[in-house]
C-alpha cells in the first residue's frame, strides 16, 4: 500500500516548488502557465493526501476531451487506480459505493449528479480539483453555481489553469470564490466586474487607467498565499524562444465588397441604436463575428462565394518555406467550415484535421499520424477543440488563419508547440487583413493578455504601463468610421 502512493515519475524543479506550497493548504490554485506539467503537481497533491490519509477520495473535474489526457498523466506518474464519472448513471452508481480512491469526470457530470457528489463529500473526507477551471468563470451558467453551491462540502480544494483571466480580468472571480467562498476577492460579481471591466472609456481617462492598473495588482496580492504562479521565462524550465510575427495580407476584390457591405450596415446600426461598440453585448458581437468570418473567408458565410480569399496567398507562402525547411506546422482556425475548406484546397499536402465533430478514435488517429509520420507536416485544427491537455511538439510554427476574441483560445493554441519535450524556436504567425477587424481584434487580445499578465503577477504596474494600450477604442471607430 506504500509504494501504492507513491510517484513514480522525477518532478522538476518548478513542479516540486509547487508541491511543498501547497501540500498542506485547505485550498489552492495551480496557475502554472501552459506547458509546465500542473498534472503532475496535482497528483502528486492527490498522493500525499491519499498517503497521509488526509482525505479517502479524491475527484477531478476535466473537459470531456482531457479524461483521456488525465488516465495517461495517471499511468506516467503513479500506480493509482481510478474510476471515471459519466452521463451514464447506472455505471455510476457502482462507482459512488466502490473502495476507488480516486475518480474522474467530466464539468458537465456535475449538473446531472449533484445530489450524490455532494452525498459523498458530506460523508467522507473528499477532496476536488478542477482542471481547467476557467470553464466556471461565467457565475451565472447552472454549472458554475452548482461548483460553488457545494463547494464547502469538500475537506480540500484545488483549481488549475494557465489562464485564470481567460478573456477578461474578471474571469478570475468565480473560480477564486469555489476555493473560499469570496473572503479573498469579495462577495459580489457586478461589483468585482466594474473595477476590472476592460472597456473602450480607458483610452481617453488616465484616472481610469490609474485605477485599473492599481486593482489589478492588488489581486494578485490577495490571492498569492494559496496560489503558484510560474511561467516558462521565470520557471529554471530552458525552452526555446517563441517568435511571433504578424503578417500583413491583401483582399480579394469580392471579398472586400461583401466585407464594405456588411460594415456600412454595422455602421448604421451603431449609429441608429446608440449603441456602443462593447463584445460581449449579443447584437454587437453577432455582427462583429460576421465581420470576422467575412475577413477570414466569405464562404463561411455566402456558399457562393468560390473564390480564393485574401488570406491564403500569404498562407501558401508560409506553408511552403517551412516544408522546404522540413518542419511541421498547425493551422489554426475558429470555424469548423474553414477547416473542411482549407483541408480540401490543401490537398496537395495531405493536411490531418484536428476538430469536434471528430469521434475520439478520429481525433487520436490524427495526432498520432502527425506526431509519428515525418511525411505529413500539416495539421488544420479549432482552438476551441485541441487547445488544452495537447502536445504537439513535433511542430514549431502554427499559423492563426483567423482569430476570435478570446485570449485563452490564443494562448492555449499557441502553447500546443512552445512547451517541455519542444527542442526548435516556434514560430507563430498571425495573418491579418489590412484595414480590417482583425486590427482591432490583435489590438483588444494584446491589452487582454497584458492585463492578465499583470493581474496573476507576472509583471509589476510600471511594465504593464509600459506594454498596454488602450488604444483598440479608436481602432474600432476608424475601421466602422464612426
Amino acid at each position: 500500500m506504500k509504494n501504492y502512493f507513491k510517484s513514480i515519475s522525477t518532478a522538476l524543479d518548478v513542479q516540486s516548488r509547487s508541491y511543498e506550497k501547497l501540500k498542506d493548504l485547505e485550498y489552492c490554485a495551480i496557475f502554472l502557465e501552459q506547458g509546465l506539467g500542473k498534472s503532475k503537481i496535482a497528483i502528486d497533491l492527490i498522493l500525499y493526501w491519499l498517503k497521509n490519509q488526509i482525505l479517502s477520495k479524491v475527484i477531478v473535474f476535466t473537459k470531456k476531451g482531457l479524461i483521456k489526457n488525465w488516465t495517461d498523466e495517471i499511468a506516467k506518474h503513479s500506480h493509482l487506480s481510478y474510476g471515471i464519472l459519466s452521463q451514464n448513471i447506472e455505471n455510476n452508481s457502482d462507482l459512488f459505493f466502490a473502495n476507488v480512491n480516486f475518480l474522474l469526470a467530466n464539468f458537465e457530470v456535475i449538473n446531472l449528479e449533484r445530489p450524490r457528489i455532494e452525498k459523498l463529500a458530506l460523508n467522507n473526507e473528499v477532496g476536488i480539483i478542477l482542471d481547467e477551471s476557467a470553464k466556471i468563470k461565467n457565475p451565472l451558467s447552472k454549472l458554475t453555481q452548482n461548483f460553488l453551491e457545494i463547494s464547502n462540502s469538500f475537506k480540500k480544494k484545488c483549481i488549475m489553469t494557465g489562464t485564470p483571466s481567460a478573456n477578461r480580468p474578471y474571469d478570475i472571480w468565480s473560480q477564486i470564490k469555489f476555493l473560499d467562498d469570496g473572503r479573498a476577492l469579495g462577495y459580489d460579481f457586478e461589483s468585482f466586474k466594474k473595477k476590472f471591466d476592460l472597456n473602450n472609456k480607458l483610452q481617453n481617462d488616465q484616472n481610469a487607467q490609474l485605477r485599473f492598473s492599481n486593482n489589478l495588482t492588488l489581486i494578485f496580492e490577495k490571492i498569492s498565499h494559496f496560489t503558484v504562479r510560474e511561467t516558462k521565462e521565470k520557471s529554471g524550465v530552458k525552452l526555446p524562444k517563441k517568435h511571433f510575427i504578424n503578417v500583413q495580407t491583401d483582399w480579394e476584390h469580392n471579398q472586400h465588397l461583401k466585407y464594405l457591405e456588411l460594415k456600412e450596415e454595422f455602421r448604421i446600426f451603431i449609429q441608429k441604436s446608440g449603441k456602443k461598440v462593447e463584445e460581449d453585448a449579443e447584437p454587437i458581437l453577432k455582427r462583429i463575428i460576421r465581420l470576422i468570418q467575412i475577413t477570414s473567408n466569405p464562404f463561411l458565410i455566402d456558399d457562393s462565394y468560390n473564390n480564393k480569399p485574401g488570406k491564403f496567398k500569404s498562407l501558401l507562402k508560409i506553408i511552403n518555406k517551412i516544408i522546404a525547411n522540413g518542419e511541421k506546422l498547425i493551422i489554426w482556425s475558429a470555424y469548423l467550415k474553414n477547416i473542411y475548406w482549407l483541408f480540401k484546397v490543401l490537398s496537395q499536402y495531405k493536411p490531418l484535421e484536428l476538430h469536434g465533430r471528430q469521434t475520439i478514435e478520429q481525433r487520436n488517429s490524427s495526432i498520432e499520424k502527425f506526431k509519428n509520420n515525418d511525411d505529413l507536416k500539416i495539421i488544420i485544427a479549432t482552438p476551441q477543440s485541441s487547445k488544452e491537455g495537447l502536445t504537439l511538439t513535433v511542430a514549431n510554427h502554427c499559423i492563426f488563419y483567423d482569430r476570435t476574441l478570446s485570449l485563452d483560445d490564443y494562448l492555449q493554441a499557441q502553447d500546443r508547440i512552445h512547451r517541455i519535450s519542444q527542442n526548435k524556436d516556434c514560430f507563430i504567425y498571425n495573418l491579418i487583413m489590412k484595414n480590417s477587424i482583425d486590427e482591432w481584434i490583435d489590438s483588444l487580445v494584446n491589452a487582454k493578455y497584458w492585463s492578465a499578465k499583470l493581474l496573476i503577477g507576472d509583471i509589476d504596474e510600471f511594465e504593464f504601463k509600459r506594454k498596454i494600450k488602450y488604444n483598440f477604442s479608436s481602432i474600432i471607430k476608424e475601421i466602422l468610421k464612426l
